[in-house]
């Protein structure tokens, strides 16, 4: 089973290859494999640590010093080192990469949570890499060691974000084990994890490494949120040969997580469960559209817009007379829309002077009744 839409998570310790610098050469490796997979038509996110190592060398400061302000500010010396390092390796392939720093609040927020992933999606419709990273400047919590703001868990929401079939943590350790390794050299690899329950917990003892934030705790976390969500997980060693190619392709390396979840359904219990803003009343050949086919929702299509609502809320698309047939987020308000109804979609910014795409409801953002 090969996997179309990947979201690969590189750890610090991968990155610097265990040193206090960047590591061009694992670098190197790695950008090599998202570019053959590009090539081989799979669409590939980053989520990469390593900013604030890359700003400790960059600014040749040795040892630890604990206090969140100084740690932020090797990330914002650092981040820009690292972007260039991407860019600079992808540009061997004609590659094209985007960079975006994300914060929990960014994806907390409808709103937020909407222009994330309509990014994401546009810049993979362009076949550009997106790199994403916690915005560590402004992002406190993860630079104090909260649970949810490491980038373990931040590859997890991502993957949710953009409906990734698979989700693949790289670090320097081959997976999720009996004992810690280091320790106890009789420990054996686990290969396969049905369920996150209390006896998988007990096994990750979190090992954070002096480079990193996150161990394996905040990796079994993020399998946790990830299969979830419908989304695959595998911790795999990203020193092993071609791991992410062949992670993709579907061969068995490292600990895999199965997905708790068919994504449909785990989508439908998100949008179906959520309170209902308004709605959109549409004409009968929008209706068959719906039904029948995997269609987006144009403004032409609307004949009328009922209740007050906002961008990145949830609306009820009803017939004439009041039936539900589907339901989805709305790329407008309820103000803008009563401007839009009937209109056709390449006349939205000049209606609205702004528009947020053609689409009224996009096609991943609705689920049919």
């Amino acid at each position: 089973m090969a996997y179309q839409r990947v979201v690969a998570k590189f750890g610090t310790g991968l990155l610097t290859a265990g040193t206090d610098h960047l590591d061009l050469s694992v670098m190197a490796d790695l950008v090599g494999q998202v570019a053959k997979l590009q090539r081989q038509g799979q669409a590939v996110i980053i989520v990469s640590s390593g900013a604030v190592a890359a700003g400790r060398h960059k600014l040749h400061i040795e040892g630890e010093r604990k206090d969140i302000p100084f740690k932020q500010v090797l990330a914002a010396v650092g981040q820009s080192h690292l972007m260039q390092c991407y860019e600079q390796l992808f540009a061997w392939y004609h590659i094209t990469v985007a960079q975006a720093l994300l914060t929990r609040a960014d994806l907390s927020q409808r709103s937020g949570y909407l222009n994330a992933r309509n990014t994401l999606l546009a810049l993979l419709e362009l076949r550009v890499v997106p790199i994403i990273n916690e915005n560590d400047v402004v992002a406190v919590e993860e630079l104090a060691g909260a649970t949810f703001g490491d980038n373990d868990n931040l590859s997890a929401m991502v993957a949710n974000l953009v409906d990734a079939d698979l989700l693949v943590l790289l670090g320097e350790t081959a997976g999720l084990y009996t004992a810690d390794p280091h320790q106890h050299p009789e420990a054996r690899l686990v290969p396969l994890v049905e369920k996150v329950d209390e006896s998988i917990e007990k096994l990750a003892q979190d090992t954070t490494s002096p480079q990193g934030i996150g161990g394996m705790a905040t990796k079994i976390e993020a399998a946790q949120l990830a299969t979830a969500s419908g989304v695959a997980v595998v911790i795999a060693d990203g020193r092993e040969p071609d791991v992410l190619v062949r992670l993709a392709a579907g061969d068995k390396m490292g600990t895999f997580f199965p997905p708790a979840t068919e994504k449909l359904e785990s989508r439908r219990r998100w949008l179906l469960g959520a309170p209902v803003k308004g709605q959109l009343v549409v004409d009968g050949g929008v209706q068959k559209a719906l039904r029948e086919r995997n269609h987006s929702l144009l403004p032409i299509g609307v004949k009328s817009v009922e209740g007050q609502f906002q961008r990145g809320d949830i609306v009820a698309i009803v017939d004439g007379t009041g039936k539900r047939i589907a339901c989805g987020v709305a790329n407008y308000s309820s103000q803008d829309l009563t401007r839009l109804v009937g209109q056709h979609s390449n006349k939205i910014a000049q209606i609205l002077g702004y528009e947020y795409g053609e689409e009224i409801v996009h096609r991943d953002n609705l689920v049919k009744w």
